[in-house]
């Protein structure tokens, strides 16, 4: 079977419906339509299906146990297909095994590489910052429906997904909660420091970060370190996953979709590939940092920090790159006129380097 999760309307039900094209006998059964619902319960459908697509299936009860059923006894012929909102990753994790019976693939936004053929690099790292890669609100080109779009698609999570991990008195504080975060990605996050700004405990505020977490809206960068446990310990850095959620500068949004970019990248090259590959940053405790670095096999591969026009080196990129002379450091500059390379480091244009990722 192959799970695909990933945010609300990311394009998991539209991505399924291509899939289905490429079968015989494909078949397409949602739990939210009645008649579906009732197919699924009853397993009646087509004899001769090729690939049954279950969207929605975590919605129903012990689903989990079901969809073991369904496959230990299918035809060998058989392919299943399973996607849902971003709950199905959490109820995936627990109850009933289905150890060896899956892959599990993530979908995320737009990212610059898939913008080819409709804008070049540099546009669509330009509609990225301000618009998201969310398909509704990128493609549509405009802001206002783009604002229209976001503000009915927070309303539907507060009410319908998040009411799944919380109670409704918490709802208020969570949405405190998001608002903060608009305005810290990118920096350390301290569950102290919002703790104290929105008079709950850290513990309570680790809660719904990991609500938050589960729910595609946000997602954590870890910092580097050969000893796993200190890099749990220290403080990640925050990013969302729709750009155009971010309140910041100019260089803010544009640091947030390289990270969601580079983030799909390590995700594919994971779920797709096979391959031992992470995201972090990498700073010490004398505040040298980079942005963001691509780990291969527990080693720094990329070092890669991102800059809107700076076309100087930093001295922390410069400092790791003679650290770790096995990595490769880029200086990613948006408005950068022509790529070079400067004592070590390579200079280059943001929206060509995030074009020539595989995703």
């Amino acid at each position: 079977m192959v799970f695909i999760t990933g945010p609300r309307q990311v394009g998991k039900t539209y991505l399924s419906k291509q899939i289905i094209g490429e079968f015989k006998n494909a078949q397409y059964l949602n739990y939210d339509n009645d008649e579906h619902r009732r197919v699924i319960k009853q397993q009646t459908w087509k004899m001769n299906v090729d690939l049954i697509v279950f969207d929605e299936i975590h919605k129903m009860p012990n689903w989990k146990s079901y969809i073991k059923g369904v496959y230990d006894t299918k035809p060998e012929t058989q392919s299943i297909l399973v996607t849902g909102s971003a709950r199905l990753e959490t109820y995936r994790q627990s109850g009933d095994s289905l150890a060896g019976r899956y892959f599990h693939i993530r979908l995320y936004p737009l990212s610059v590489k898939e913008a080819e053929g409709i804008l070049s690099p540099y546009e669509a790292i330009e509609r990225l910052n301000k618009l998201g890669g969310f398909p509704e609100p990128f493609l549509s080109g405009s802001d206002e429906e783009a604002a229209r779009w976001r503000n009915q698609y927070f309303t539907d999570l507060m009410r319908e997904d998040i009411l799944d991990y919380s109670r409704i008195h918490e709802i208020k504080t969570m949405r405190y909660l998001l608002e903060i975060l608009r305005s810290r990605v990118g920096s350390l996050l301290s569950f102290n420091s919002l703790a104290e700004d929105l008079q709950v405990s850290p513990n309570t505020i680790k809660k719904y970060i990991h609500i938050l977490e589960s729910l595609y809206i946000i997602f954590l960068i870890r910092p580097y370190h050969k000893n796993i446990g200190r890099s749990i310990l220290r403080e990640p850095k925050l990013y969302f996953y729709d750009s155009g959620h971010v309140k910041g500068d100019e260089g803010i949004r544009l640091e947030n979709t390289c990270a969601v970019c580079l983030q799909k990248y390590v995700h594919y090259q994971h779920d797709v590939k096979g391959k031992d590959i992470s995201l972090h940053y990498l700073k010490t405790k004398d505040g040298k940092e980079v942005d963001l670095c691509i780990i291969k096999n527990d080693l720094p591969a990329q070092l890669i920090e991102i800059k809107l026009s700076e076309t100087i080196p930093t001295r922390s990129l410069m400092y790791f790159s003679k650290q770790l002379p096995g990595a490769e450091a880029f200086q990613l500059v948006h408005n950068l006129r022509v790529e070079e390379n400067n004592r070590g480091i390579a200079l280059r244009k943001a929206g060509e380097f995030l074009s020539k990722l595989p995703v």
